[in-house]
């Protein structure tokens, strides 16, 4: 089956639940320690990587999950290990809303890149990345980090870094790359401020 639009907006549903995620750790952070929410996070992803060693090294096929998972991620890992693992590394290394701003572009300024992108994209940018969802992400990560950040330099930085970075990648997973190269950066600016 050709990959298309609707796997796609199935695969980023699955990649919204991020929030939900996020939601557990605040609430646990808030009613124990960071320690305890941070183990919260690392819990989870162990629980995934049993998973992904299930899928990968067993042969299972997940039901369901199965048929959002690219061909290209056939015989590795899953994008949210990685996306779970640079949620550990962000909460734990970067200032809570440096932490928030880079998860929350890479799930919305990663799905309206996608999305936009199939959808509307036809002038081609970097190998298979096109100019509108190349625009659609930049515009989104804009305005996450309008909502959650309160310094232009470290707004427009992060969001900047977000998108090349995203641009750029293809084998990598942007999944790790984005929360850590832009997380890094704002936190750079931020303290050089």
């Amino acid at each position: 089956m050709a990959w298309g639009f609707f796997n796609e907006i199935g695969r980023k549903i699955i990649h919204i639940t991020i929030l939900i995620v996020l939601g557990a750790y605040f609430f646990i952070e808030k009613a124990m320690s960071k320690q305890a929410a941070l183990l919260f996070l690392v819990g989870l992803l162990m629980i995934f990587l049993i998973l992904e060693y299930i899928r990968l090294e067993l042969g299972w096929k997940m039901p369901f999950f199965s048929q959002f998972i690219r061909s290209k991620e056939e015989h590795r890992m899953y994008g949210v290990i990685y996306f779970l693992a640079a949620t550990v590394i962000s909460l734990a290394v970067f200032d809570k809303s440096i932490a928030l701003a880079a998860l929350l572009m890479t799930t919305f300024g990663d799905m309206m890149a996608a999305l936009v992108g199939k959808k509307y994209g036809t002038t081609l940018i970097y190998r298979n990345k096109t100019w509108a969802g190349f625009l659609a992400e930049m515009a989104t990560n804009l305005v996450v980090c309008f909502f959650v950040l309160d310094n232009i330099y470290v707004m427009i930085a992060m969001a900047v870094v977000a998108t090349f970075v995203e641009t750029l990648v293809d084998e990598m997973d942007d999944n790790l790359l984005i929360p850590i190269f832009s997380g890094f950066i704002g936190q750079l600016i931020l303290f050089s401020l």
